[in-house]
């Protein structure tokens, strides 16, 4: 018995270890937050200060934005355009647009 033990902690060990591997990989793969949330100012302006009547996103919180970007890749919120940019995206994706125009505007 203390045998299967061992053996299950380690199948378990390695599996979270690649788990982490993956996570990190995933991460790394991502192109970097201002890139990604260039494809925000054609609407919301530079660095997310709409002069129009889009919303400007300089005056929003990362949470706000993030959940926001959320709602339109699940159908949640109606929108023009919205759901189907915000569906290009990963939730990480969406995470570090978020971070992204957080920090520029503060």
């Amino acid at each position: 018995m203390p045998r299967r033990k061992s053996r299950l902690r380690l199948c378990l060990a390695v599996a979270m270890g690649l788990v982490a591997v993956s996570a990190a990989s995933q991460a790394a793969d991502m192109a970097s937050p201002e890139l990604l949330a260039s494809n925000c100012f054609n609407c919301h302006g530079a660095d997310g200060n709409s002069v129009g009547t889009v919303t400007g996103l300089n005056t929003l919180s990362a949470g706000i934005i993030a959940t926001k970007m959320r709602m339109f890749k699940k159908d949640k919120a109606l929108t023009t355009i919205m759901d189907r940019i915000a569906k290009g995206y990963s939730d990480a994706e969406i995470v570090a647009i978020a971070g992204y125009f957080e920090r520029v505007n503060k």
